[in-house]
């Protein structure tokens, strides 16, 4: 039976956590508005991971200089990137700027925009890829 990782477990630090935070919310701003579903994401998985409005606030208050932090784990990559793609979603449209970060985090931590876009397809409720090129191990 293949093991299953749930966000807490893998983002068992406040670094990691407000890492991943920091990734959701430029996914999130990329196209210049956030709207209620993208805001009820983050307050969800905010709430999931424990962070307070005073630990997030420094991140939304810097958004013009801040830029993706890749973890160094394979699992927390692939979460996150999943979460990531989820969170371009939540509008119910593909912002071609929120797919551009997307794409930028996806070849950053070693994986193809057909990786990236067979999780897409797969999250929009459509079938998998039947043969997305393997990830590559950074």
């Amino acid at each position: 039976m293949p093991e299953t990782h749930s966000l807490e477990a893998v983002l068992n630090t406040p670094q990691k956590k407000l890492a991943f935070f920091q990734n959701l919310i430029l996914v999130a701003a990329a196209d210049g508005q956030l709207s209620q579903e993208e805001g009820d994401f983050l307050l969800q998985i905010g709430n999931r991971l424990g962070l307070k409005a005073e630990e997030v606030m420094p991140i939304a208050d810097n958004l013009g200089v801040l830029s993706f932090i890749v973890p160094a784990e394979g699992i927390q990559r692939t979460l996150e990137l999943q979460t990531l793609v989820q969170m371009m979603m939540q509008d119910g449209h593909l912002d071609a700027r929120e797919y551009g970060l997307c794409q930028e985090y996806a070849m950053r931590i070693g994986y193809s925009k057909s990786i990236l876009d067979d999780m897409v397809s797969q999250l929009a409720g459509g079938p998998p890829n039947p043969s997305p090129n393997p990830p590559t191990v950074s």
